[in-house]
Formats: C-alpha cells, sequence, structure tokens
C-alpha cells in the first residue's frame, strides 16, 4: 500500500529540522489520476449539495484540490463547472479512471487517506467533507471502515505526546505548516500546533467532558455532558435521553451502552428532575390502563358502531390526566434545552469537528429545536453530520423539517412507530398535532430524509429505552456488546420491571381495534399478567385479540426503510452510517 504520510508521527522527537515531508499520494499521480480525482470530488459535492447556498463552499473546495493536487490553473474553470453541477453522468468514467491509476491498481484506499488529510489541513474538519469522504469512499468501492481507520492513523501518539502528538505529525508532513509552522517546528508543545488542536479538540482538548452549565440559564436548571466512551476521534455523537424511570433506567448512560457510532461519545444529563416526574407518570399511566381496560373493552364490544378510533374513553383520559403536568413541562423544557445544545455547537465547545445527534422521545425532541435554532444563525453549516430521531414528539409536517436540511450535511434519520399508542395519546391530545413525526413519516423531498418503520421493533413508546439496542441496528447506526456491568445486575430486578409495560400494550390493541371484544376470562388474564409479571402470558395476549399482525411479539421482518420521492419500500437493515 503506498505511504500517504512519510513520517513515524507515533512520536514527534524522530524530526528534525532538515527533513522535509515527501509529496502526498495524491499528487503522485498522473495528470489523468489527478483530474479524474478532483472531476470526481467536485462532481460528488454538486451531488451532495445542490443548494444555491452551498455554492461557493463548492467552489472552495474545488479550488483547494486543485491547488493541493498542484493541477495547472487552467483546470480549475472545468472543476467549477463539474462542481456546479454539468457532467454528472461523468461520476462512474471518473472513478474508473482513477483506479486504472498504478498506485492505486491494488489497493484504492490511499485515496482516502489523502482526503482525510486533505479536509484537515486547515486544522477543521467540516462535517460535508466528511460527507464527501464517506461518498467518495463509496463510489471507488472502499469499505467505510477505511475512512475510520484513516481518521484513527491521524489520531496515534504516544502518551507522553499527549492530545497534538498524533495529529501534528500529519498536519505538518500534508501541507498544515502554515498553520503549525514548519517541519523544524513541529515541537508539538509550540503555540501554534496548540491553537490548531484546541481548534480542532475544543478548548484545551477537552472536548466537551469539561463543559457544565455553572448557572442557570433561562428555564433550565441541569445541562451538562457525560463521557459514553474515553477515546479520541477526529468525529463525535452526542446522545439524549427521552426520560429517566426508576431502577436500572434512572441513569442518562443507560440505553446507550451499546452505541459505538464514535470512540468519543457523549450524553448530555438534561432536567433530570422532571425526567424522573414524568418516568414516574408513565408507570403511573400504564398501571392506570389495566385497570380500565376490563370495562372499556366491555364498551367497545356493545357501541364498537359508535365509539370511533379518535374518541378516547372518559375513564381513560382521567387515567391520562395524570401525565398532562409532567409531559406539558418536559415538553417546554426540552424546547429549551435544545436551543441552550444549539449555543454549543455554533460555539464550537465541541471542537471543529463533525457531529452525530442522536436520541429518543423528548430527548429527539431536544435534538429537533436545537436543529431548528443552528438553521437561524449563518454560520450553522458543516457542523452537524448526521442526525437520528426516535419516537419524536415533533410536528411530522415537512414544511417544519425543510429548515434543518441546511444544518445537516448527511442524513435526517426519522425512526417513528405506527402502534405508538402512548406518544399519540399524550401528544396528540396536548398539543393538538395530527401529524407527529414519532408516529408516521416525514415526507420531505431531500437525499438526506430516511424514514425508517419500526413497528417491527418497537411495541410502544417504552421501548425506545428498553430496546435501545435492537433499535440503534435498525437505524444502521453501530452497535458494541453490553458488559453486564453497564446494564445493571438484571437478576436482581424483580419480574415486575421487565413485565409492567405489557399490560397496558395490550390494553393498546383493545382502545385500537374496536369491535375485537375481550371475554372476561382474558380480562382476567390480563390482571395476573400484572400481578405476576408474567411477560410471556402477556406476549400471548395480543395473539388472542385476533390481530393478524399484532403489535407485541416476535418481529418477523427487519424495520422498513422509506425515502421520500421514491415511490416504494424496502425492508433493510443496510448501515446508513459510516
Amino acid at each position: 500500500m503506498p505511504v500517504l504520510w512519510t513520517r513515524p508521527f507515533c512520536s514527534p522527537h524522530h524530526w528534525n529540522e532538515k527533513e522535509e515531508p515527501l509529496e502526498c499520494i495524491g499528487r503522485q499521480l498522473g495528470e489523468s489520476g489527478k483530474f479524474a480525482y478532483t472531476a470526481l470530488c467536485g462532481l460528488s459535492l454538486a451531488s451532495l449539495f445542490p443548494e444555491p447556498e452551498e455554492s461557493s463552499y463548492r467552489q472552495a473546495v474545488v479550488e483547494a484540490l486543485v491547488e493541493w493536487l498542484q493541477l495547472p490553473e487552467g483546470v480549475l474553470p472545468v472543476m467549477q463547472a463539474f462542481a456546479g453541477g454539468l457532467g454528472g453522468e461523468g461520476t462512474e468514467t471518473f472513478a474508473q479512471i482513477l483506479l486504472k491509476e498504478p498506485l492505486l491498481k491494488d489497493d484504492a484506499r490511499a485515496i482516502t487517506q489523502d482526503l482525510v488529510s486533505f479536509s484537515l489541513k486547515d486544522g477543521h474538519y467540516d462535517a460535508r467533507m466528511r460527507v464527501l469522504l464517506s461518498h467518495v469512499t463509496q463510489l471507488l468501492k472502499i469499505p467505510l471502515e477505511e475512512l475510520e481507520a484513516s481518521e484513527e492513523h491521524l489520531l496515534e501518539c504516544t502518551p507522553s505526546s499527549g492530545l497534538t502528538g498524533g495529529l501534528a505529525a500529519p498536519l505538518v508532513a500534508t501541507g498544515a505548516a502554515a498553520v503549525i509552522g514548519s517541519a523544524g517546528a513541529a515541537a508539538l508543545g509550540s503555540a501554534a500546533g496548540i491553537a490548531v488542536m484546541a481548534s480542532l479538540f475544543g478548548a484545551a482538548g477537552a472536548g466537551l467532558t469539561g463543559y457544565k452549565m455553572k448557572k442557570r440559564v433561562g428555564a433550565i436548571e441541569e445541562f451538562e455532558f457525560l463521557p459514553l466512551t474515553e477515546g479520541k476521534q477526529l468525529h463525535i455523537a452526542i446522545a439524549v435521553t427521552g426520560w429517566l424511570s426508576p431502577g436500572k433506567y434512572g441513569s442518562f448512560v443507560t440505553p446507550w451502552g451499546s452505541l459505538l457510532q464514535s470512540r468519543e461519545q457523549y450524553c448530555l444529563a438534561w432536567e433530570s428532575k422532571y425526567l424522573v416526574e414524568l418516568g414516574n407518570a408513565f408507570n403511573t399511566l400504564l398501571n392506570g390502563l389495566v385497570n380500565v381496560v376490563g370495562q372499556e373493552a366491555l364498551k367497545y364490544t356493545v357501541l364498537s358502531g359508535i365509539v370511533t378510533a379518535l374518541a378516547l374513553p372518559a375513564s381513560l383520559l382521567t387515567v391520562a390526566s395524570v401525565i398532562d403536568n409532567p409531559w406539558g413541562v418536559c415538553l417546554h423544557r426540552s424546547a429549551e434545552v435544545g436551543k441552550h445544545l444549539a449555543q454549543i455547537l455554533l460555539g464550537r465547545h465541541q471542537g471543529r469537528r463533525p457531529v452525530t445527534l442522536v436520541g429518543f422521545s423528548l430527548g429527539a425532541r431536544v435534538i429537533y429545536f436545537c436543529l431548528q435554532e443552528m438553521a437561524k444563525e449563518e454560520d450553522c453549516r458543516g457542523i452537524v453530520e448526521d442526525v437520528v430521531l426516535l419516537g419524536a414528539p415533533v410536528e411530522g409536517d415537512a414544511t417544519c423539517w425543510k429548515p434543518i436540511t441546511k444544518v445537516v450535511s448527511g442524513k435526517i434519520v426519522n425512526g417513528y412507530c405506527r402502534g405508538d399508542w402512548l406518544l399519540s395519546l399524550v401528544y396528540r391530545t396536548s398539543s393538538a398535532q395530527l401529524n407527529v413525526a414519532g408516529l408516521q413519516p416525514v415526507n420531505l423531498d431531500d437525499r438526506r430524509m430516511v424514514n425508517v418503520d419500526l413497528s417491527s421493533v418497537v411495541s410502544g413508546h417504552l421501548d425506545y429505552m428498553k430496546q435501545m439496542d435492537t433499535i440503534l441496528k435498525a437505524v444502521g447506526l453501530r452497535t458494541k456488546p453490553c458488559r453486564a456491568e453497564e446494564w445493571g445486575n438484571l437478576a436482581a430486578l424483580p419480574a415486575k420491571a421487565e413485565a409492567g409495560p405489557e399490560p397496558a400494550r395490550a390494553a393498546a390493541l383493545v382502545l385500537s381495534a374496536p369491535g375485537q371484544g375481550l371475554s372476561a376470562k382474558r380480562v382476567d388474564s390480563l390482571r395476573l399478567a400484572r400481578n405476576t409479571g408474567q411477560r410471556k402470558e402477556a406476549l400471548a395476549l395480543g395473539q388472542r385479540f385476533g390481530r393478524s399482525n399484532p403489535t407485541v411479539g416476535k418481529p418477523k421482518t427487519g424495520p422498513k426503510t422509506t425515502r421520500p420521492g421514491a415511490g416504494r419500500c424496502v425492508v433493510s437493515h443496510c448501515f446508513y452510517f459510516h
């Protein structure tokens, strides 16, 4: 494999002032290879970011790439035309020309390494560049894992060199001497080197670890980033929990034990007092539902011709009233927390590197309002790479989602469950919204928008907390096996902690299928499931209600993934992310 960086950069004391960095692999290509390389990037930029507002960015990238590869100035107008959208049909041709280069014939991974180096030459890593990197890597039939490997290669360093040891070497060797200083000035404690690292990783290289709200900001009482992993990475992930429940789910980090989208991940801790109250209200609501399900089931049997799916029984609304106040409080606070998160990201506290955001329930609402707030600012682009919203209690109208497309460079994933009766009950009754993103696809015609139907994975709203590992895999995020200590001692938990929500799911079947009816014997079985915590009995009830596709039970197919404008639905478990 061709060597991209010419120095062993694990230890900076190996360098000296007399050494000169060798050429990067891109400059070693033939003229046709350089031309194809630049053209491929230009056409990809036009495909990924066709918006008029991105025109100046596309032109700046191809201009910098022409200079990077030392192409003749006369080539620049042609590349600018490609970046403007002309000649899109030539993408495959340019990819084939590039792959025929002698240096790349046996191993094309050097192009990925060269693009990573090019992306970091100014000391920051734009999210749009990382999306471009992923796209070009795929066009060249290179596994996306190689992109991660190239990024990790940059971060290799000795313990003594600390944060700056790994990155300073390739930055110097690949043309960032203007930022860090010449090869001879690459003693990594130099002020310029530290400045670049601080820019890339955040103040003093601490990233978000050191950020904690020192005093109350508006209506927000708590806002802090908790580390999920201990590593460092050129891109980071931030997870946002939607509520807190008693027991093992009383921690912000618990649902994210298997998430491994980056080696550097954080969890946002926010307004725990109110999220605990909401979790308690959820439990109260579910317990109350079991008490009314019998009589309401009989009413549905008799009055099925009168009662419609939109006319919820009065006793159910009475039970649901216990959640109104904590839900309303958390709705308001999640919006405020999202706006504050936007200021953190816009202020580059995380450094100048791509961010992936993932959240469920009210955590997804935090992210939604974060993106909406960021969209109001001119410098909002190039910060957020991908976004995953699961069971989001936000508007599902495409016009409301359109502004956030200028903030997100990669994918906007909306994970929803059509049978999420709890979200339907508490959100629609509190906000009078008929279109809810967590219940249906968002029909936004944009290449970023990906809708994933999780109905075969998620039986109800509480599953977003308890089935997160399965959900993360379903939407294409990378995961790791969970250690026992990350999930707590499951053996010590009472059976009812696991089986608690199942009777309420059975109640949801009754409410969503009027006319099916329940016999007194089945109602007794439902109550038995509540009292004894027999999960299997509760699950079996879903099949006894006569539904051909019960809400509960083991999914037989993967989640359905749809893209607006595609005209069809595809069942897929493929990765959307790298």
